[in-house]
C-alpha cells in the first residue's frame, strides 16, 4: 500500500477512535445516545477491520481493548472482583456459523450445547451477596470498575435483599440487567407529561437514568425491573452447577428473577430457529431487546475456551438487523416545533422500512446535517424502529451525484416569516416570533397563562387547543377580546366554567411588570431575570427600546440573555402583540421591595410543606425583602426553610451545617 494510503488509513483510525469515544461517553456515561446503535456498530466494525490490517497500531488505550465508559464522579468507584466483559457481536448467519465452528474445533467436539437467551436493552449490573445478604451493587462502568449504586438497587422490588433456600454460597456476585417494562415506561412518561416534567426517550435511557440518581428516593419512584443471567465472584467454587442453564434454575430457587424466554440449543439450525422465533415476536414482547445471546452451556467447556482481551470466546450476541433501507434525498425542508425549534427534515423517495412507507426523515439540527454531510440528491440509509420517527443514519458517499446540493438553513421562519436565530452554544435554531408564530401559538398561550406568569386559572391545555383550533385566538392579545358565548360554546365548557374563565382573564389585566415580562416567553428570561428587568426599566416601552449596552448593565443579564431579548424585540410581530396587550387595559405595577436587613443578600432554600404559605408565596415574600431563593443546598446557602415532609435538601443542610428554620422562623426574620 502506498505511504499516502497508509497515512490516510491511520488518520481514519484516529478519527474513529475520537468519534467512537464521544459516542461511548454519550451512551454509557451520560445515558444519552446521540446516534442509533446501528451507526455505532458500523463505525466499531470499521475500527476492528483497520486493526485487523494493522494490529501494530493497537495500544492498551484502543477502544477495542476496553468495555463501556468510566464511572461518574458522583458515585464511589467499585473494582470488580471478576471483570464485567462485553460480548462480541454477530450480524450475519455466516458469523454465527463461524462461532460454532471455532467452539467445536477448540473443544474437539462434534457438537456443542448452547444456552440461548434474550439480549436486553438496559443497564448491566453486578449484585454481590455474602451469606445470602445483598451487600453491594455496581454498574459495569469500564468493565474493571463501576459505580456503587447499592442504595438505588435496594429500591428495586424485583431484586431480593436476602436470597432464599438452603443451598446459598458464601459469596455470589449475580450479573444481570436492570430494565423497564414497556407498559411501565409508557405510564411513567404519561405521568411526567401531565406534570410538565421531562419525558425519557426510550426505556433504556429511563432505566439507566433512574438507577444513577443521586437521590435514591427518586429511583424508588421509578418502575425498574431486573433479570439475572450470569455470575462473577463465587465462593466456594464447588457451588457452581455444571451448566449455565442449571445456574439460572438455581437462581430461581434463590429467589432471583430470571427471564423465561431461554432454551438449550444443540445445533446451528436450532440456534437459527430460536433467533427467528424471538425476532418474530420481538414487537409483542413486554420489554425492549436488540438481539439474542448464545453461551456455551457447559462451564467446564467455557473455562477451556477462555477469553480474548475484551470478550469471552464462549459467548456471542446475535443482534437483530436495524430497521433500515436505502433511498434518495429529494429535498430538505424545515419544520417549526411548538417551542420554535427549527428541525431540518429530509424529503425522501418513498421507501418501505419496517413495514411502513417512509417519505420523510428527521435530520435533527443543522450541525447533524453537516456532521453526516447529507445533501439533496444523496443516497442515504434511513432507519425506523417501532414508532420512532424515521431518521437518516448515514450517507452512501460513493453514490453521491455530481450535482448534489448542500443544505442551507433558512434565515426566515417558513410559518410566520420571523427571523431564525441560533444562540451561542446551542445546537437548535429557533424562530424568534414567539408571540405571533402559528407553530408556537399553543405553547405561547399556555406559558402566558401559567400561574407564575399572568396566572389565568382555568386556561389549561385542552381549552387552549380548542381556542386555537377554532381560530378564536391567534395571539395572547386575543384572549382579552373573547366574549362569553365564544367560551361557553367550547366542548365541555358550561356557563359557570365560562364565567369563571372570563373573570380570570379580566383579573389578569391587573398584574406586575415582572410577571408580564415573564409571560412573554422570551428565551432565557426566567422569573428572576424578569424581576431584575422590571426593577431596572420600570416600564415596558423602556425595555422594548433598550440597546445591548443598556441590557448588559442589568443585574445578572449576560450576552446570551441580552441577545435573546434584542432578537425578540426586533420582531415587528412581537412588538405588535405587546402593544395590543398594553392597549387592551393591562395595568402593570412595579413591586417595590421592602428590604429586610435580616434577609437582604441572603440565600434561602425552601423544602417541604408549610403550614400557612405555599412555596411560591414564601418565595415571593423572601425575594421582595431582598433575599435570593435557590433550588439546591450548598455551602453558600444561608438558611433552609423546612416544612413537613422535608427531604434530601434538609439532610444536606444538616450535613453542611446550614441553619434550618421553619415558616415561623422565616416570618420572624422578615419582620
Amino acid at each position: 500500500m502506498p505511504s499516502n494510503g497508509v497515512n490516510d488509513l491511520a488518520k481514519r483510525y484516529a478519527d474513529l477512535q475520537v468519534q467512537l469515544a464521544r459516542l461511548e461517553h454519550a451512551y454509557y456515561v451520560l445515558d444519552n445516545p446521540i446516534v442509533p446503535d446501528s451507526e455505532y456498530d458500523r463505525l466499531y466494525r470499521e475500527l476492528l477491520e483497520i486493526e485487523g490490517l494493522h494490529p501494530e497500531w493497537i495500544t492498551p488505550e484502543s477502544l477495542s481493548q476496553r468495555v463501556g465508559g468510566a464511572a461518574l464522579k458522583s458515585f464511589s468507584s467499585v473494582t470488580h472482583a471478576v471483570p464485567m466483559l462485553s460480548l462480541n457481536n454477530a450480524f450475519e448467519e455466516s458469523e454465527l456459523i463461524a462461532f460454532d465452528r471455532r467452539c467445536r474445533e477448540a473443544l474437539h467436539a462434534d457438537q456443542v450445547d448452547y444456552a440461548g437467551e434474550l439480549k436486553f436493552d438496559g443497564l448491566a449490573i453486578s449484585l454481590r451477596y455474602e451469606n445470602g445478604i445483598l451487600l453491594r451493587a455496581a454498574t459495569r462502568g469500564d468493565g474493571a470498575s463501576g459505580e456503587d449504586v447499592t442504595t438505588n438497587i435496594k429500591t428495586i422490588r424485583a431484586i431480593p435483599l436476602r436470597l432464599t433456600g438452603k443451598d446459598i454460597p458464601a459469596v455470589l456476585e449475580v450479573r444481570g440487567e436492570v430494565f423497564m417494562y414497556l407498559e411501565d415506561f409508557e405510564r411513567m412518561n404519561a405521568k411526567a407529561a401531565q406534570l410538565g416534567e421531562k419525558e425519557f426517550a426510550n426505556p433504556r435511557n429511563a432505566a439507566a437514568g433512574s438507577l444513577r440518581q443521586l437521590d435514591s428516593k427518586i429511583t424508588a419512584k421509578r418502575p425498574l425491573s431486573f433479570f439475572a443471567y450470569g455470575f462473577g465472584a463465587l465462593e466456594p467454587q464447588s457451588w457452581l452447577p455444571a451448566t449455565h442453564e442449571e445456574l439460572l434454575n438455581a437462581y430461581v430457587r434463590l429467589g432471583l428473577p430470571v427471564c423465561a424466554e431461554r432454551r438449550v440449543l444443540k445445533s446451528v439450525p436450532e440456534i437459527l430457529a430460536f433467533y427467528n422465533e424471538v425476532g418474530a415476536k420481538r414487537a409483542s414482547l413486554p420489554y425492549d431487546i436488540d438481539g439474542v445471546v448464545y453461551k456455551v452451556n457447559s462451564f467446564a467447556e467455557q473455562a477451556r475456551l477462555g477469553f480474548v482481551s475484551r470478550a469471552p470466546r464462549f459467548a456471542l450476541a446475535h443482534k437483530f438487523p436495524a430497521q433500515e433501507a436505502l433511498t434518495t434525498v429529494l429535498g430538505i425542508d424545515v419544520q417549526v416545533g411548538r417551542t420554535g425549534a427549527i428541525t431540518p427534515v429530509a424529503r425522501l423517495a418513498p421507501v418501505e422500512v419496517g413495514g411502513v412507507t417512509v417519505t420523510n426523515a428527521t435530520l435533527h439540527n443543522e450541525d447533524e446535517v453537516k456532521r453526516k454531510d447529507v445533501r439533496i440528491g444523496d443516497t442515504v440509509s434511513v432507519r425506523r424502529a417501532g414508532d420512532v420517527i424515521p431518521e437518516v443514519v448515514s450517507v452512501i458517499q460513493e453514490r453521491r451525484p455530481s450535482n448534489a446540493e448542500q443544505f442551507v438553513m433558512p434565515l426566515r421562519c417558513p410559518v410566520c416569516d420571523s427571523h431564525i436565530e441560533r444562540l451561542a452554544d446551542e445546537a437548535i435554531a429557533r424562530c424568534s416570533g414567539g408571540l405571533f408564530c402559528g407553530a408556537q401559538r399553543k405553547q405561547a398561550l399556555i406559558h402566558f397563562a401559567h400561574r407564575r406568569a399572568l396566572d389565568i386559572e382555568g386556561l389549561g391545555e385542552k381549552i387552549v387547543d380548542q381556542l386555537v383550533d377554532n381560530n378564536l385566538v391567534r395571539t395572547p392579545a386575543d384572549l382579552y377580546r373573547l366574549g362569553f358565548s365564544a367560551i361557553a360554546n367550547l366542548e365541555r365548557m358550561g356557563d359557570k366554567s365560562a364565567d369563571n374563565l372570563i373573570q380570570a382573564i379580566e383579573q389578569s389585566r391587573h398584574t406586575t411588570l415582572a410577571r408580564f415580562i415573564f409571560a412573554l416567553g422570551i428565551r432565557h428570561v426566567g422569573e428572576t431575570t424578569a424581576k431584575d428587568l422590571a426593577n431596572h426599566y420600570r416600564n415596558m416601552h423602556a425595555l422594548m427600546d433598550a440597546n445591548l449596552e443598556e441590557l448588559l448593565s442589568v443585574k445578572d443579564v449576560g450576552p446570551v440573555v441580552a441577545d435573546s431579548i434584542l432578537s425578540f424585540m426586533a420582531e415587528a410581530h412581537n412588538r405588535e402583540v405587546i402593544e395590543q396587550l398594553l392597549t387592551s387595559g393591562m395595568e402593570l405595577s412595579v413591586e417595590e421591595k421592602v428590604i429586610s436587613a435580616a434577609v437582604a443578600g441572603k440565600t434561602f432554600v425552601l423544602t417541604g410543606t408549610f403550614p400557612t404559605l405555599t412555596r411560591d408565596q414564601a418565595k415571593d415574600l423572601l425575594e421582595k425583602a431582598g433575599a435570593k431563593v435557590a433550588g439546591s443546598v450548598s455551602k453558600k446557602t444561608d438558611y433552609v426553610v423546612a416544612g413537613t415532609d422535608a427531604g434530601s435538601k434538609l439532610t444536606k443542610a444538616e450535613e453542611l451545617g446550614v441553619a434550618v428554620i421553619d415558616e415561623d422562623g422565616m416570618l420572624a426574620l422578615l419582620k
